[in-house]
């Protein structure tokens, strides 16, 4: 497969690159700057200037962009729309490195884990932010896009164990009560995501085992 990474130079984009170059995958970074990670091809190039020539001929592109900052959190919500745009009546399927906060904790989908009384409120604000963007990723039905959510506890050292549980919109616990994955596991998810396209225009989340 032909898979593009962009914002391959972030710790979660660095680990997804070397996960499917460990597979034999043909593997693109997509970065601002210097490459940092180990793709061995790269177009250096903003996420909101990716046009669809950048981006033809890619089986699978992962956004793998992530900002914390009050003034850049819309760009969640800006990015997402470029690559959408760029992608848009495609065959290239668009994953999307999500985040656990806009998780359902009820079956009636009502009730986000950020709305939580528990939730910290440090992390609110990056919460909502790429909960309005998954809520304008699902307008999109000219995208073949899937959004992965980690788990509640995302580690970044963690170790790989190639295990986890595939779960949908709520949050999932594992055997002995935890909701946690590390990067390595979660690049791993995202990778066997990009080979079997099994979840197009479809939330899905990942849990340690």
């Amino acid at each position: 497969m032909k898979i593009a990474v962009v914002c391959a130079n972030g710790k979660a984009g660095r680990l997804i690159v070397d996960e499917a170059m460990k597979r034999g995958h043909e593997v693109t970074a997509v970065v601002r700057g210097e490459n940092k990670s180990n793709a061995p091809r790269v177009i250096k190039k903003d996420i909101l200037d990716l046009k669809a020539g950048d981006l033809a001929g890619f089986d699978a592109v992962v956004d793998a962009f992530g900002a914390w900052t009050p003034d850049t959190l819309p760009m969640h919500s800006t990015s997402l729309k470029a690559l959408c745009d760029a992608l848009s009546g495609t065959d290239t399927r668009l994953l999307v490195v999500g985040g656990a906060g806009s998780l359902y904790v009820n079956p009636e989908h009502t009730l986000q884990l950020y709305q939580t009384p528990d939730f910290p409120d440090a992390f609110k604000p990056l919460a909502m932010a790429q909960a309005k963007a998954l809520g304008e990723l699902r307008k999109r039905d000219d995208v073949k896009w899937t959004f992965v959510s980690p788990a509640a506890d995302f580690q970044a050292d963690g170790e790989r164990t190639g295990k986890y549980i595939l779960a949908g919109e709520e949050l999932t616990v594992n055997s002995k009560g935890e909701s946690v994955i590390s990067y390595a596991d979660y690049a791993a998810a995202m990778v066997d995501e990009a080979e079997k396209g099994n979840h197009i225009q479809q939330r899905i989340s990942v849990v340690k085992e």
